[in-house]
This record gives structure tokens, sequence and C-alpha cells, in this order.
């Protein structure tokens, strides 16, 4: 690595990579950290964590994997557009709307007028 901003690039793609993995966890009701932790920890890059089935399995033999190629074009894709939110100087959205003051509270039964 040349430098610190190369380094800080490195681990944000690190991180990003491990989202889906833990995402899938979560949404399985397991705890992604733990899950993403027990993959990091193998020498097995053809190990993966089966949602479905709950347990660590070779993902080619199990058939969920996705080709290489796919995955390597969202990545490129991924940080193509990422290095253009960063290099722009100018950006389109919408106009904000002003929110005005909320609506007073409507008087509620059995209070009466409230005059004292």
């Amino acid at each position: 690595v040349d430098n610190n901003d190369q380094q800080v690039g490195i681990e944000i793609v690190r991180k990003a990579l491990q989202a889906p993995v833990r995402q899938i966890a979560e949404n399985a009701g397991k705890d992604g950290a733990v899950v993403a932790g027990k993959l990091l920890e193998t020498k097995d890059t053809k190990q993966g964590y089966d949602a479905q089935n709950d347990e660590y399995t070779d993902m080619f033999k199990a058939g969920i994997i996705d080709p290489t190629k796919v995955v390597r074009t969202a990545l490129q894709d991924a940080a193509s557009v990422a290095a253009l939110l960063i290099t722009t100087e100018a950006m389109v959205a919408d106009k904000p709307e002003k929110k005005g003051a909320a609506a007073p509270a409507g008087g509620m039964g059995g209070m009466g007028d409230m005059d004292f």
C-alpha cells in the first residue's frame, strides 16, 4: 500500500464485502458478526454459510455461489460509482421543501372550552 488513504480504501472494501454474509445471517436469525468471523478464520475459499440449512459448507458443491464474473462486475461497478461521487463537484437533487408549523392539536372530548 502506497499511503494511508489507500489503506483506508482497502478497509472500506474489506468491510463492504462482509456486508452480504452478515445481512444474510441476520435475516436467518443468527449473529452476522459471528458468521462472518468464522468464515474469515477458514483458509478454504470455497467455504460459506448456508443460511437455509444453518451450516457452513462448500458453496460450489452446494450450488449456492454466484459466478466470479458477476461478483467481479458488481464490485467494479460499485467502485466506479463511488469514485464518481467522490470526485464530483456538483450534484442534482430535489429542492428541500420548507415544513410549516404543525397543526394545533384538537380539543379532547369532555374538556369544554377550557375557559377559566
